[in-house]
């Protein structure tokens, strides 16, 4: 089986970018016959913008351009999707929004056309979300950040696809916690990894 684990950070020496690291190792540690792959999104160049030729996607007007066409495919690949990223003001960095505007698209994540509905597209894949962030529990739960960053990504994304959130973690207090704490549990997260994609494959199948 294999994973795809996507980072969104400028620093490649970031706590964000080590804990996608370690999640990696993690994975290959638990069975050397899985994979991962890390999509580091900074340093690969992508580019964020929804622009004219996403928009024509959007109506149905044309073809995914080159690169987006490459990161459909990347997914199409894994059993598995992660997305490991700081918190910027309460939610993803807008690099990763990005990638998520022009990547999931109509006719690809989702079939939308007038007075058809919307059809989910991405129900055989399972996503985990691994949120690092510098404030405690108390604050996201007094605030209603966190119900308000599942709602936004959990359901208003990853729903909306049919894809299944089966982890959504946030290693909280970064700036103050020593970074070997995040880092052996980052390691954790890939042990346990695909073996939970394949309890869910076997689950879909038993369904089926």
């Amino acid at each position: 089986m294999h994973a795809l684990i996507v980072t969104a950070h400028p620093n490649p020496a970031s706590l964000t970018n080590s804990i996608a690291r370690e999640i990696a190792a993690g994975v290959t540690e638990a069975n050397p016959a899985h994979s991962a792959e890390i999509a580091d999104l900074a340093a690969e160049g992508f580019d964020p913008r929804f622009g004219a030729a996403d928009y024509a996607v959007h109506r149905r007007m044309g073809g995914p351009p080159a690169d987006v066409a490459a990161e459909q495919a990347r997914i199409d690949h894994a059993d598995t999707l992660v997305l490991v990223y700081p918190v910027y003001w309460w939610s993803m960095p807008g690099l990763l929004k990005g990638w998520i505007d022009r990547v999931f698209s109509n006719g690809w994540a989702y079939d939308e056309r007038p007075g058809s509905g919307t059809t989910k597209k991405l129900q055989r894949l399972t996503v985990h979300l691994v949120a690092i962030g510098g404030a405690d529990a108390g604050l996201y739960a007094r605030h209603g950040y966190d119900t308000a960053m599942k709602t936004q990504i959990e359901h208003g994304i990853f729903d909306y696809c049919g894809a299944r959130v089966v982890r959504s973690e946030m290693l909280l207090e970064a700036d103050t916690q020593d970074p070997a704490i995040h880092l052996a549990r980052a390691r954790a997260i890939g042990r346990e990894l695909l073996s939970a994609a394949e309890q869910e494959k076997a689950a879909t199948k038993l369904l089926a």
